[in-house]
């Protein structure tokens, strides 16, 4: 028999609702009529349960519209810190770092998570699986030749134009002519230091970096020169100008400036633009690895780098992996002065692309399907992210750093007490958590004591119970760090 009255247990049932995340952020509630009916609940009992609601934060009522969900306040967490720029950066050294991250790789695959953390992109469901499978079946009735032809060697020509048209939403002029499509960003990223670099010379990168470019770097026999990074403004420029003084055989700079991964920080314009002057002044190339800039919030895209580019020093690189399609693997470059060695290296390393994904996303992306696709998936991700960040400060313990950004699919998170995050991810994948720890994320071990987690996933009633003993997980190892 229940203790509690009736209003309060009626206000648990919605609350469970609530925190499970079947009423979203924004949602509207049902009407204190359409309580009474469900439930068999007089008015007086429905409007007592929705006022509790009200009065803890969970709902709030709108003139003439009912009660609506509502994001509590969330307790507050410490931004992280600002990077200590004044030193000179450690020398360029040869990247080591392919058997830390194939070991991290190894061990969440020989124990498969129950709740994976560690990812970089949305769940399945948030993207537009039924539109892009009805493209692909119109694209081969039109043309089912595709299949047997070899495919244009820079890409075809439709999806090209495509993306040559949206590129003006991020203040670029290009041509279809201008673009290289590849398989994906990191073969982008992969031809573009092919492309200005040798085996032996520096590369300056953001640190915290992707890891995914650090193994690039160590492939290549390349030297990463790790610039501080803040996680609001992105790469330190007078960190780097420091450098460029100190340091010879720099041959080119990375970036990474709407949501940078792992920090999630997006450069201001002006320092994209005082970033492109400063590598044409020293001769540098200047790729920019332009992956997220479709899920900042809001619905005005962010300028890219190239935008600021007038003689073609800078290399763009992109793609639809985390934006639209993971299984795709589309990408593209505008490789400005270094365009014909591009698309040679293409070429002898992979050839041409399937052509029959470029012409489905192609006819998505024409529509204004895609646009409201786009809506839709930075609106889902700005409430994951909300509810995580909620849960962080719920259930870490105090020391906890959060830094929270203005889009995208993680959070970096510094741990208490300078706490080892390689620590925390094997405690946490003995009970069925996957993490991506700091020590990933930089040649140096300098964020050891952060770690990624991924906001991809819907935030659900297991989401929760994960977050919860991940936060009992750093609390317990951080008072014996302490």
């Amino acid at each position: 028999m229940h203790s509690q009255p009736l209003y309060r247990q009626l206000a648990e049932h919605y609350l469970g609702a609530i925190k499970a995340g079947t009423l979203e952020q924004g949602a509207r509630m049902p009407s204190v009529r359409a309580i009474m009916r469900q439930h068999g609940v007089s008015l007086s009992t429905a409007l007592q349960a929705c006022r509790q609601l009200e009065g803890e934060g969970w709902i709030e009522a709108r003139p003439r519209s009912g009660y609506f969900v509502r994001r509590p306040a969330r307790p507050a967490v410490p931004p992280l810190e600002e990077p200590d720029i004044a030193a000179p950066p450690d020398p360029a050294q040869y990247v080591g770092i392919h058997a830390q991250v194939s070991d991290f790789i190894a061990q969440g695959r020989m124990h498969p998570p129950r709740i994976n953390l560690s990812g970089a992109r949305g769940a399945p469901e948030l993207y537009p699986s039924e539109a892009l499978k009805n493209a692909g079946i119109r694209a081969l009735r039109k043309q089912p030749e595709m299949l047997v032809r070899a495919a244009p060697p820079d890409g075809n020509l439709q999806f090209r134009t495509v993306l040559a048209k949206r590129a003006m939403n991020s203040g670029q002029v290009l041509k279809a002519e201008d673009l290289i499509v590849t398989h994906g960003c990191i073969e982008a990223l992969n031809l573009a230091l092919r492309a200005v670099t040798q085996p032996g010379d520096a590369v300056a990168v953001e640190s915290p970096t992707f890891y995914g470019l650090l193994q690039i770097l160590e492939s290549l026999g390349l030297r990463a020169l790790e610039i501080p990074t803040s996680a609001s403004t992105g790469l330190s420029l007078d960190a780097l100008e420091l450098a460029l003084r100190t340091y010879d055989g720099i041959k080119a700079v990375v970036v990474v400036p709407h949501l940078q991964n792992p920090l999630g920080c997006i450069m201001p314009d002006a320092n994209k633009q005082r970033l492109v002057q400063l590598c044409e002044q020293r001769g540098i190339a200047l790729i920019e690895d332009d992956t997220y800039s479709e899920l900042v919030d809001g619905e005005v895209r962010p300028d890219a780098i190239k935008a600021w580019d007038r003689n073609g020093s800078v290399i763009h690189c992109a793609s639809l992996h985390k934006i639209l399609a993971p299984g795709m693997r589309l990408g593209w470059m505008a490789a400005g002065r270094w365009q014909a060695r591009v698309a040679m290296l293409k070429y002898a390393q992979t050839r041409d692309n399937e052509e029959w994904p470029q012409v489905a996303a192609a006819e998505f992306m024409a529509s204004s399907a895609y646009d409201r696709h786009l809506v839709r998936l930075r609106a889902a991700l700005r409430g994951q992210r909300e509810r995580m960040a909620d849960a962080v400060a719920a259930y870490f313990p105090l020391g906890t750093r959060l830094s929270m950004p203005r889009g995208g699919v993680s959070l970096w998170i510094e741990l208490p007490n300078r706490l080892s995050s390689r620590a925390v991810f094997d405690a946490a994948l003995r009970e069925g958590i996957l993490v991506a720890p700091g020590a990933m994320f930089s040649n140096s071990g300098r964020f050891d004591h952060y770690m990624r987690i991924s906001c991809g996933r819907r935030y659900c009633e297991e989401m929760d119970d994960a977050m919860r003993r991940l936060g009992h997980i750093v609390g317990r190892l951080s008072q014996k760090a302490a």
